[in-house]
This record gives C-alpha cells, sequence and structure tokens, in this order.
C-alpha cells in the first residue's frame, strides 16, 4: 500500500511571489524550445539544462541519445530533463553520496527551482523516495502543477527569483549552496592525501627532531668582521664567512 504524499505548510519565499521588475541582465535567462532561431540556440539550451542539473557535466557524463532525441523533437524538455535526473551520473553524484532527506533538497532545487519550504516537506518527499523509488519521485515532480504552472513542456528549470530588485546581492546559488557532497563527505575527503589513501601530512603528528643552531653569517671589509643584514633563517644554506 503506497500511503499519500503528507501535507506540509509553505513558507514564505521569493519565487511565491510575482515580481514586476523589468527584464534586463540581472535577471535569470530564460531557455525555452517555442523560440529556438538557429542550431546554436538548441545548444545553448542542452548545456543550460546540464548546468541546472549537473552544474558541470563531462564528456562522459553527457546523454548522447536524449540530446538527439530533444534536437530531433521526438522528446519535449521535460522529457530530457526527467532523463537527466534519472541518468546514471546523477544517482552517483547525488543520490549515492547522501541520505534520503538531503537528496530530496537536492532535487527540489534543481527540478523545481526552488529551496524546500522546511523539514515537513523533506519528509514528505522523503517517504515517497522510499517507496517508490527515485524514478516515482522525478515522474511525481514533473507531473506535480508546481512544475508544469512555471516550466511546461518546454522550459529548462532555473531558480526562481534568485536576484531581487533592491538587494546588492542575489540568493546563493543552489549548487553552492547544497553541493553534491555533505559536511561528512567533504571532512573525510580534507583528511586524505592527493591519492585519497594515505593520510595528509598536515595531520600526521611531527616528531621532535634537535636541529642545529646554524652560525651566523658574517662579512670581512677590510680586516673588519661586519654582521650580515641577512637573518640566517633566511640563507641557511650560507654559513661560513666570505671574504669581500
Amino acid at each position: 500500500m503506497v500511503l499519500p504524499l503528507l501535507q506540509y505548510s509553505p513558507s514564505s519565499q521569493n519565487q511565491r511571489v510575482k515580481g514586476f521588475e523589468v527584464p534586463g541582465d540581472e535577471q535569470q535567462r530564460i531557455y525555452s524550445s517555442e523560440n529556438l532561431l538557429s542550431p546554436t540556440d538548441m545548444d545553448d539550451l542542452i548545456e543550460a539544462a546540464y548546468r541546472q542539473i549537473f552544474f558541470h557535466a563531462f564528456a562522459a557524463d553527457r546523454e548522447r541519445f536524449l540530446e538527439s532525441q530533444l534536437r530531433s523533437g521526438q522528446i519535449t524538455v521535460r522529457d530530457f530533463i526527467r532523463g537527466l535526473v534519472l541518468s546514471n551520473t546523477y544517482r552517483r553524484s547525488f543520490f549515492d553520496l547522501n541520505n534520503n532527506y538531503r537528496f530530496v533538497e537536492q532535487t527540489v532545487q534543481r527540478v523545481l527551482g526552488r529551496d524546500v519550504y522546511n523539514n515537513a516537506e523533506k519528509l514528505a518527499w522523503s517517504i515517497v523516495v522510499a517507496q517508490k523509488g527515485i524514478k516515482g519521485f522525478v515522474d511525481d515532480l514533473l507531473n506535480s502543477d508546481e512544475y508544469i504552472e512555471n516550466f511546461g513542456y518546454d522550459k529548462v528549470p532555473y531558480q526562481r527569483r534568485r536576484v531581487l530588485p533592491g538587494r546588492n546581492q542575489g540568493e546563493m546559488p543552489f549548487n553552492l549552496k547544497s553541493p553534491r557532497y555533505d559536511a561528512y563527505y567533504r571532512a573525510k575527503f580534507a583528511s586524505r592525501s592527493l591519492f585519497g589513501r594515505y593520510p595528509s601530512r598536515a595531520l600526521c603528528p611531527k616528531k621532535n627532531k634537535s636541529v642545529p643552531a646554524i652560525p651566523p653569517l658574517s662579512w670581512v671589509w677590510q680586516g673588519q668582521s661586519i654582521p650580515s643584514p641577512i637573518p640566517p633563517s633566511a640563507s641557511p644554506l650560507l654559513t661560513s664567512t666570505t671574504n669581500v
């Protein structure tokens, strides 16, 4: 028996209020398949979709088959977003590295273009993930009225109302606010070396070794010994007296 989605109360967010600002360079650019004028515009739309879901996609992470279907008109932008979220790259990068609560937060941000309202929403969607799996969770997000009203079938999702007039700075982008690695994994990576097998030298205790003192460097000028202006620590290899 599948439980229905639990009810949760929306909190106050900027995206819930319609804006009347004039579109400009500071506003989010909206990519839609309805106003494509050249093949370059389709390339920009595909890159915007990768940037929204993955933030950065390497050549091995790209879904070439989905791209071909989108270019030929066999699928919509909404279907392309669905394919990216259900891809192995997204699963390895987000689902396998986090618990259900954090995975729900990251997916809601990237698919619906907003932050989660509260912990009650995280709990509600995490139950959906536990019951229906990733596929059922993603389908419920894409079939929701919120997604259809804001993005429809032809728009690439984006962070809604990130920049507001009258503010010096916009809200933090989701890829920086909720990176794919949790703080626990970032701390684990920081305690590893470059190859991830041996602890970092900075964390290893240093052995107390007695270091012999370096005699000061002096200069002999016309038979008189003159102390060097260079401290011994600045030139540890020059320890002998030099005749000028």
